[in-house]
């Protein structure tokens, strides 16, 4: 049976996990009959729940004597680290534009690295059925960004088809708004060539995915670059200098067929595999027969450009909820992270309390939070800060990101004063059409830390924003924080609707009557700039005295809840969230009042 191996690229949203199930559907793979979720491939719950592909994942389909290996990336520049070395598992790759958005950020990012690796593109124009479609300007989109990324002739020279994901057809006349999957099945055959890789050559394997399961351990998925495997061969694992770091047989060898891993006795040269039977071998290792001895070179991954600290729960409510509570799980838990996901990068601090954790941006790392959270962990994490670094002349230097928002024209004026206060700066700015504009910053990533939820605020929930890493450029200076204060508890107990009434005068609450609270905890935002310390327990002196009219019962406005990400983007350099299984709070990272007055001398002293 002849092979392929494709890999679907696009920004987020546009459409890739959407194609993948009608391609499942047309190719026979599911039954007629067969009750499938939507977006199939997304089987993560987090997933699920967000709308988007987190975790890069294969899968096979069989057409016409053909077998074509798919691999669905992700689209969030977060997770770009997936995307990488996912390419360099595959020949071809069906690069999709949505008819209405265009070439975005994030497709910019993953057509640059398919481009670098000499992989020729399908253009698949999505969703064409849109009423605000302009077809023709995506696709002159599409070929200015591959001159601009140094295309070769041959690869400029891409075949096109007009597809719509949901209804499941695909055509080369862009009219057309009827038909199959067909054309598209065809182009791969065509356009993508067959892997062209050594049969007769020892075994080898570079390992771009891992996973655990309970029954086999490790899980090491990758294409094979040469040879055949079969089950319980003697095998090695080579690191990236040719060190070989251990020795076994491989237990069992599994193929894709849909969305299952099909167990196989053998596989070769070009075939999209996952191999059981390993202990330490881990993501950009070689995986070989016992003769070979020089590693594959492995894609290099751009680095990370933020941190949060992770701690253990110190709160005075630690333990209380999470089973996972101490800084040898956290850490276990960590490493573990960081084995599987090589964009994230994990050290321990001085004190074996906390840990640095540094990786692509708020979302992985949010992502990453809510999991552990899930899982039963107790958190305090802290403020995201940027990784600066040095250049050749010894200045400082920060990350930048290129900002691309589209949002309704009458909220324009107010995008551009924000991220100008941002040091944002503004490189193109033009209508798109339908009362619409869309603006392009080169900004710090700095200065973008919390603003998502303003942004939101200030275009009415009707703005889009997309983000992704452009460089490392010069330290542009102090970018101005939160500008109002917070509300503190001074005390230990439950909050009261008696005490909470009068401090809705004082600024926006995060609590309601009843809830567990602790001193040094976040109860709200101030509306003026200082900290304020309140006493949200305080409950009606009780007398003798009966008044002529009754009490007036209060009534408070509900209180802001605020999501985990929204919380990592709230708090200040003083301050932490306090993650639970059932609970996000905010607090300060120094409980005692004392201590923060002392914390505060030293900073100005400094």
């Amino acid at each position: 049976m002849s092979l392929r191996n494709i890999a679907i690229i696009a920004h987020v949203d546009h459409g890739k996990t959407t194609l993948v199930d009608q391609l499942f559907r047309q190719s026979g793979t599911f039954r007629d009959n067969q009750r499938v979720e939507e977006r199939a491939m997304d089987s993560n719950d987090l997933e699920k729940e967000r709308g988007i592909t987190i975790l890069a994942k294969p899968t096979s389909v069989e057409w016409e004597g053909t077998r074509i290996n798919i691999v669905d990336t992700p689209g969030h520049a977060d997770f770009g680290g997936e995307v990488e070395r996912i390419l360099s598992m595959v020949d071809g790759v069906i690069l999709l534009v949505d008819s209405s958005e265009g070439a975005m950020p994030q497709t910019k990012f993953v057509t640059g690295k398919a481009l670098k690796l000499g992989l020729k593109p399908i253009v698949v124009v999505n969703k064409v059925d849109r009423p605000d479609e302009r077809i023709q300007e995506v696709l002159d989109e599409v070929f200015d960004l591959f001159v601009s990324l140094d295309a070769t002739d041959e690869q400029l020279d891409f075949p096109v088809l007009y597809a719509s994901g949901r209804n499941g057809y695909a055509n080369e006349n862009p009219d057309l708004r009827e038909g199959t999957l067909t054309p598209l099945f065809q182009k791969i055959v065509d356009h993508v060539p067959p892997p062209a890789l050594e049969v007769d050559a020892p075994f080898s394997f570079l390992v771009t995915l891992l996973d655990r399961d309970n029954f086999l351990g490790r899980i090491l998925t990758g294409r094979v670059q040469s040879g055949t495997v079969k089950v319980n061969q003697p095998i090695h694992a080579l690191d990236m200098d040719g060190k070989v770091i251990e020795t076994g047989r491989a237990s069992k060898i599994m193929t894709f067929q849909g969305l299952d891993r099909v167990p196989t006795d053998e596989a070769s040269a070009g075939d999209i595999i996952s191999i059981a039977g390993l202990t330490v071998a881990t993501v950009s290792n070689t995986i070989a027969d016992t003769t070979v001895s020089e590693a594959i070179q492995a894609q290099p991954i751009d680095p990370p450009t933020l941190s949060m600290r992770f701690a253990v729960n110190d709160s005075p409510m630690a333990g209380r909820e999470g089973t996972k509570v101490t800084s040898r799980m956290i850490r276990d838990r960590l490493e573990r992270e960081a084995e599987s996901n090589v964009a994230i990068k994990v050290t321990e601090s001085e004190d074996k309390d906390s840990f640095e954790v540094a990786g692509r941006g708020e979302l992985q790392l949010g992502v990453l939070i809510e999991t552990m959270r899930r899982e039963g962990f107790e958190l305090g994490i802290s403020r995201p800060r940027v990784l600066y670094r040095e250049d050749e002349a010894g200045n400082r230097t920060e990350p930048y990101e290129t900002v691309v928002i589209d949002v309704d024209d009458e909220h324009s004026g107010t995008v551009v004063e924000k991220m100008a206060l941002r040091k944002g700066e503004m490189t193109d700015m033009r209508p798109s059409g339908g009362g619409k504009t869309r603006i392009t910053f080169s900004a710090p990533s700095r200065g973008l830390i919390g603003y998502h939820g303003e942004f939101l605020s200030d275009t009415r929930g009707t703005g889009i924003m997309n983000r992704l890493f452009e460089k490392y450029g010069p330290y542009r200076g102090p970018i101005e924080g939160r500008k109002n204060g917070v509300l503190i508890s001074n005390g230990n107990g439950e909050a009261v609707a008696y005490a909470l009434g009068p401090l809705e005068e004082r600024g926006i609450l995060f609590v309601s009557p009843g809830e567990a609270l602790y001193e040094g905890m976040i109860i709200g935002e101030n509306a003026k700039p200082e900290d304020l310390e309140v006493n949200p327990m305080k409950s009606k002196q009780l007398t003798n005295f009966r008044s002529t009219g009754k009490d007036d019962a209060i009534r408070l406005t509900p209180p802001k809840i605020m999501t985990l990400e929204q919380a990592i983007a709230y708090i200040d350099d003083d301050e932490m969230v306090e993650v639970t299984p059932k609970n996000i709070r905010i607090r300060k990272a120094l409980l005692d009042p004392h201590e923060r007055k002392k914390a505060s001398r030293k900073k100005e002293a400094a």
